[in-house]
């Protein structure tokens, strides 16, 4: 299973980068980043709608689309790990994660999402949850590997 984190912005942060990096590195499955950053100078629902468009470009066609959003459904590390088994167990090549700037996604990219995921209900920068996402990924390998990671 290939999978593919579509996020808006790039790292400015060495130390979130070098955090990131180390759980990528760990994980088995193929991880692409591709950061999308908006050229026009626009704001608000049209900044949104924009950035949406750019994330939608940056995901394989036919992927199965994970959207990060805070009013998404909330998994336990263990939920998550089984809803990536079953992803990778019924032939799904393609898993794409979405993560929008500021203001969040647009809702084109909300209803072309297959799950809507939030990371609980605290609001995060929108850098970090690309680290908190490498870390639930590594998770949920080491979960479905029984590997002692998780405990």
């Amino acid at each position: 299973m290939r999978i593919t984190l579509a996020a808006v912005g790039r790292f400015r942060r060495d130390s979130l980068r070098s955090l990131y990096d180390d759980y990528a590195a760990r994980i088995a499955w193929s991880l692409e980043v591709k950061e999308v950053v908006a050229r026009k100078p626009v704001e608000g629902e049209a900044l949104k709608a924009e950035e949406g468009e750019l994330l939608l470009a940056a995901v394989p066609g036919g992927a199965t689309l994970v959207a990060l959003d805070a009013g998404g459904k909330t998994l336990s590390s263990e939920a998550f790990a089984e809803r990536l088994r079953a992803w990778r167990d019924t032939g799904v090549q393609d898993l794409a994660f979405v993560v929008g700037g500021a203001d969040g996604l647009a809702d084109d990219v909300l209803r072309r999402a297959d799950l809507k995921l939030s990371l609980g209900a605290m609001t995060w920068p929108h850098m970090l949850v690309r680290v908190l996402l490498a870390e639930q990924l590594y998770r949920a390998q080491a979960i479905l590997s029984g590997h002692p990671y998780h405990r």
